[in-house]
């Protein structure tokens, strides 16, 4: 019976990748992190890290955790060839044919009658406070 090997688990590798597909440079990442491009490096070589450090490289290059101890080449490079390989399946035309699922025109309406509403608050709220003002001024 043949048992298979699993490639070595280096978490270093895993994160550098992630972040040069993002394209995140090491200076950024380190800036997000509040340390050096140094010590990014560094964390690229290692192996192992642990779960706190792993969390913060996760949080500055906006993945999830589970994204970095997971993340394989391999199959990164299935899903892009099974998805982009052929112009002729209009994969890469359908991707780009976006259309909105709202109506930006609506959107700008309801954000002209929140506008309205707040306006009209706030004139409420001014005569509410000069009223009081006048009456603060008449019982003087």
């Amino acid at each position: 019976m043949e048992t298979i090997n699993k490639a070595p688990r280096h978490i270093g590798r895993r994160i550098g990748r992630i972040r040069e597909m993002l394209g995140v440079k090491q200076e950024t990442l380190a800036d997000q992190m509040g340390i050096t491009q140094q010590a990014v490096s560094k964390l690229e070589q290692s192996e192992e890290l642990e779960e706190k450090t792993i969390e913060r490289v996760a949080k500055a290059l906006g993945v999830p955790t589970e994204a970095i101890k997971n993340f394989n080449d391999e199959t990164v490079f299935n899903i892009i060839s099974n998805t982009f390989s052929d112009f002729k399946d209009n994969a890469i035309a359908s991707a780009l044919n976006y259309h909105c699922s709202f109506n930006p025109f609506d959107e700008i309406r309801k954000l002209n009658q929140d506008k309205e509403e707040l306006y009209k608050s706030l004139l409420k709220e001014k005569d509410e406070k000069i009223a009081l003002l006048e009456q603060l001024v008449k019982a003087k």
